[in-house]
């Protein structure tokens, strides 16, 4: 973009308008389903391609695609031998051109299938993703959490350093701006202080009048904490990223998150739709044994959680672009399950929650929502 300081005014005004559309209850269509029966007009929706959903992410007025790209890239190594420096999928070698092809492969099939957005959580997928977008980020909508700079950390925790924070990264990764500005709050986000929070939703604020995030959120595992912050600052929490698996069911009353959500019109990106794999068999590695079985899996989740239309969408990691074309052939097939297949979910659920490692368990705390 060679004019940045346009671009960012140009911003502010969009998020303005769609404010005062929100406002106004000005609402557009909820969801476009693959093949558009409803003949809406699709002319806005970026990526748009008719064998993919659309999903209106609340108050932001974005049509998002049902299935989206989540950042991590935990079992690439099946498919880029010897890219982990250690234990890690964090410690893959990010110079690797293996990896940047596989990455840049990923997202053009993405791109071709009418996925329009990729949720990046850590520097380093910041840095891949940027990397892989260049030249075509106009296909798809970014959103960004450099969570090493964020609130996790105490050093980051006031206004000043998360712009410094955020600066950075942008110029790091070569942004002018980002779609969305999520920033990784502790997983029990009660944790942070009143304070703490204050001195976030002020750079959030900031991030957003100045141009450099279109919209704003957080992530955050903790419903009642997130619930009282949706209430509290509904402006600057517009997107909440949270996990959603194929056991997460709403509670419809007052109470749950998900009503705080629907009534304050608030984007939700799921994490985790895959129990961080423990759903499937095989080890993801092309050809395994296990390949049809898991895919059919991957589809059987994917459905299950797109049966709430309250979510904007699952934001599965995928590693190679055959993962991408099944992600969105589950969003073609029928949405209900039927009985045989609902059995056959509560027992591939049963397994994962039974293979779930210990530092994942806490996924069993989103039953309800």
């Amino acid at each position: 973009m060679s004019d940045q300081s346009f671009t960012r005014r140009e911003f502010v005004r969009a998020g303005a308008v769609a404010a005062a559309a929100v406002a106004a209850g000005l609402k557009p269509t909820y969801t476009v389903a693959a093949g558009n029966p409803a003949s809406a007009d699709t002319s806005k929706i970026l990526n748009y391609n008719p064998d993919m959903e659309y999903r209106r992410c609340g108050k932001t007025n974005l049509m998002v695609s049902a299935v989206c790209l989540g950042g991590h890239w935990k079992r690439v190594n099946k498919v880029v031998p010897g890219l982990f420096n250690g234990q890690s999928w964090l410690s893959a070698n990010l110079s690797s051109p293996e990896f940047e092809k596989n990455r840049a492969d990923v997202v053009s099939r993405c791109i071709d299938r009418g996925i329009n957005y990729i949720d990046a959580c850590t520097g380093e997928e910041v840095t891949m993703y940027s990397k892989a977008l260049k030249g075509r980020r106009d296909r798809m909508y970014l959103g960004y959490s450099w969570y090493q700079s964020e609130v996790r950390f105490a050093e980051w925790r006031s206004f000043e350093k998360l712009k410094e924070g955020f600066d950075n990264g942008l110029k790091t990764a070569g942004l002018d701006y980002v779609d969305l500005w999520r920033i990784t709050c502790h997983e029990q986000s009660s944790r942070h202080s009143e304070g703490e929070v204050e001195e976030l939703v002020k750079a959030l604020d900031w991030a957003k009048k100045s141009g450099r995030a279109r919209f704003t959120g957080i992530s955050s595992h903790d419903r009642p904490h997130i619930k009282g912050m949706i209430e509290k600052y509904p402006e600057q929490l517009e997107v909440i990223v949270t996990p959603y698996t194929a056991k997460t069911k709403v509670i419809e009353d007052e109470s749950g998150l998900w009503a705080a959500m629907q009534k304050h019109d608030v984007g939700w990106f799921g994490i985790k739709p895959y129990a961080s794999g423990s759903v499937f068999k095989g080890d993801s590695s092309p050809g395994n044994p296990d390949e049809d079985e898991d895919n059919r899996t991957s589809r059987l989740v994917l459905r299950y959680i797109l049966c709430n239309p309250a979510i904007t969408a699952p934001i599965p990691g995928m590693i190679t672009p055959e993962q991408v074309d099944n992600a969105a052939l589950a969003v073609k097939e029928r949405r209900e399950l039927d009985v045989a297949e609902k059995a056959e979910l509560d027992a591939i659920m049963e397994r994962a929650w039974a293979n779930l490692p210990y530092h994942y368990r806490w996924l069993k705390d989103w039953e309800y929502v």
